[in-house]
């Protein structure tokens, strides 16, 4: 069985950025589901937490993810599951539904990363966050108070990886290697197709 990668974890903590380095260097499809929700929805994740509340949004998410869960294609040579990367939004694990979906899929990988980075990552970023705006709070309280509410769902993932420290190159390392020790069989490109490795 190849099954997927999944990657998850908080705002900031880097699946963005490590999901399409890791997609490449095995070879597989990257799929981020937040993409998938702005590209049927028509707006931006704010847009849509702003017209319709956030409620809306998690409906679309579960979708979004029985859909990317569901493929039903198989690798054409391990017939196994198609191989491939997804990325989830930072509060798909708090559903159950999407957790047990994702468990069925494939390897979650949760990507955590210091209160203090994370701010200074958002900080960074032009990326609207709904979620930091409620409440009234500095960004750094509101960060620490979400990583709080959410540190149940994240424990539900096959593993976590700490990005504070890491560069994206040494994150994508760590994150293959995660997979691989979870007993992931993954197909790779060779030259002549593709193999399992």
């Amino acid at each position: 069985m190849t099954p997927k990668l999944i990657l998850t974890g908080f705002m900031a903590t880097g699946k963005s950025s490590v999901g399409p380095l890791v997609a490449r260097r095995l070879g597989w499809e990257f799929v981020d589901v937040d993409a998938v929700i702005v590209a049927q929805a028509g707006k931006s994740i704010a847009q849509i937490f702003a017209d319709h509340g956030e409620a809306h949004f998690r409906r679309l998410e579960r979708e979004a993810v029985a859909h990317l869960t569901g493929d039903s294609r198989r690798c054409p040579q391990c017939h196994g599951p198609h191989p491939g990367v997804i990325s989830t939004g930072g509060g798909v694990l708090l559903d159950e539904s999407n957790c047990a979906a994702l468990k069925r899929a494939g390897v979650i990988v949760c990507l955590t990363a210091r209160p203090e980075v994370v701010a200074a990552r958002v900080e960074r970023s032009k990326a609207r966050r709904p979620k930091l705006t409620e409440g009234g709070k500095s960004t750094l309280a509101r960060i620490k108070e979400l990583m709080e509410e959410r540190d149940g769902a994240y424990a539900r993932a096959d593993v976590q990886i700490d990005s504070s420290d890491l560069s994206v190159d040494q994150l994508a390392d760590q994150v293959i290697a995660a997979f691989a020790a979870h007993g992931a069989r993954r197909c790779v490109p060779s030259a002549d197709g593709v193999r399992s490795a």
